[in-house]
């Protein structure tokens, strides 16, 4: 069982032994919502089905979303719905990949750890080390699966709301860590949400610090030697992980884990979430 990477050497060798093994491709644009499923139809993992952030990893309507923010999860009983409708079975081993620094398919792992399925992993180099392996590949629309019964566990992740991150501000039980980039947290600029700022207290580590130059991830002992220096005597029991909106905090949910920290905390609806709630202080610089 792999729960946190896979190599790419490592996916094919599952493969090679007919392993049940589900493969899907998280590949997104933020800004353009229709680019992801355009370059999976173009070229995508032989045998991979495709995940929207927006359509299949965020609510659809407001009274089954779990969080507020731009991406709230959706219920869980929700989400489960599509798993089965792809396939999944409780036997199999996932892996999610994307083209952007393995950014959005940490989504879906946590949320596959949210619903209590442990085997699943996040394909190290993503896209890109899969072409650079001579990886198999496939266009158009993903082969059909035959639907299946999954049924819901206990959580194996740590979800926090906002009446708890506010509840728990400036106390030591509670280290708050924002995964977007250094202007925004210190709110220079403000592309996407009303305000610009970050939570007080927060400290600041962008979710792309995980990666080397050739894009994979640290090795656990970088990994693990960066986070100890950013927490400084801090607990990494105590950790929170946020960003904009929920999503791009999971590679340190993730690197945490690779390090050897344990699983910290996610506060998925975020400074989207946050920055649109009355009352909540906002910090700057």
């Amino acid at each position: 069982m792999y729960t946190t990477l896979i190599s790419v050497p490592q996916l094919q060798a599952l493969r090679a032994l007919s392993t049940p093994v589900l493969v899907i491709d998280c590949t997104c644009d933020l800004m353009q919502p229709a680019v992801g499923p355009q370059q999976f139809q173009a070229q995508h993992i032989a045998g991979a089905v495709y995940a929207d952030l927006n359509d299949n990893l965020s609510a659809q309507d407001a009274h089954q979303a779990v969080n507020g923010g731009r991406h709230p999860l959706p219920q869980r009983e929700v989400f489960v719905q599509w798993l089965e409708r792809i396939g999944l079975t409780p036997d199999m081993q996932v892996v999610v990949y994307d083209r952007n620094g393995m950014n959005y398919c940490g989504r879906l792992w946590w949320m596959l750890k949210w619903c209590g399925h442990e085997a699943v992993a996040v394909l190290d180099g993503g896209w890109q080390a899969w072409l650079a392996a001579g990886g198999a590949t496939a266009s158009g629309e993903a082969p059909a699966r035959l639907p299946s019964r999954f049924a819901l566990k206990a959580p194996l992740v740590n979800l926090v709301d906002t009446a708890t991150v506010a509840a728990h501000l400036g106390q030591p039980q509670q280290t708050l860590i924002d995964a977007r980039g250094a202007p925004r947290y210190r709110g220079e600029v403000e592309p996407i949400d009303p305000v610009a700022g970050h939570i007080p207290g927060a400290l600041n580590r962008p979710f792309n610090s995980n990666l080397t130059e050739q894009g994979f991830f640290k090795s656990p002992e970088v990994l693990r030697a960066e986070f100890v220096e950013l927490l400084a005597g801090r607990t990494p029991h105590s950790v929170v992980h946020h960003c904009g909106s929920g999503v791009s905090a999971v590679p340190n949910v993730l690197a945490m884990e690779v390090a050897g920290l344990g699983r910290s905390g996610l506060y998925a609806g975020s400074w989207s979430e946050w920055c649109t709630t009355p009352g909540l202080p906002v910090a700057k610089g």
